[in-house]
């Protein structure tokens, strides 16, 4: 994952054999042979990729901004592009985009790459789009108490894309703000030119 901390599922881990029976029946009832070749391995993997994909049951979001530092800068600071996978909690089919994040501190700042891991333990659990645009901002300005945050999330959703009404490239763009970036139009406008750059 480029750097980020891997958050593992420890539940699915405990519950694997269960997981692994429940997966090879699924298997059954859509009409597949689970003892075939191909599949004798499957109801393995899924539960390995659940450990991983839903790992983020396994922190407090809180927790993955770490240790804050104080600091006097009061200016924007913006992560952008931070790549994101979840699962939407309608169709359990995956969605995935970039996030964006700005903030202006109060007098405590966050390591660069725990706004990353952030995004993380929000996103790898059933989730929507709209749900974890909101956790990130409310968590960054519980956590950090700053200024101002602004949060914008873009996905790509295949439980649009592949299935029911087909619009394969079709994106979903969510935006949060709080503080600052709710009240001043300008410093909104600030940030959005910032991130289309």
């Amino acid at each position: 994952m480029g750097g980020v901390k891997d958050y593992m599922n420890g539940k699915v881990a405990a519950n694997r054999e269960q997981i692994e029976y429940h997966v090879e029946k699924i298997l059954q009832l859509i009409g597949e042979d689970p003892g075939r070749e191909g599949l004798l391995e499957t109801p393995a993997r899924v539960t390995r990729m659940y450990e991983e994909i839903f790992g983020g049951y396994s922190i407090d979001p809180r927790e993955a901004l770490g240790v804050t530092f104080d600091e006097s800068h009061e200016e924007l600071v913006i992560v952008k592009d931070i790549v994101y996978y979840s699962q939407c909690e309608h169709h359990m089919a995956p969605f995935f985009g970039k996030v964006h994040i700005g903030y202006i501190p109060s007098g405590r700042i966050a390591g660069l790459s725990k706004l990353a891991r952030l995004v993380e333990a929000v996103s790898r659990r059933l989730q929507v789009q709209e749900r974890i645009t909101a956790q990130i901002a409310d968590i960054m300005t519980e956590v950090l108490n700053p200024h101002g945050v602004m949060v914008v999330v873009e996905g790509e959703h295949l439980c649009m894309c592949a299935r029911g009404v087909k619009k394969p490239g079709s994106k979903t763009v969510t935006m949060a703000a709080r503080g600052t970036f709710r009240e001043d139009a300008a410093a909104r406008a600030e940030f959005l030119a910032l991130i289309k750059e």
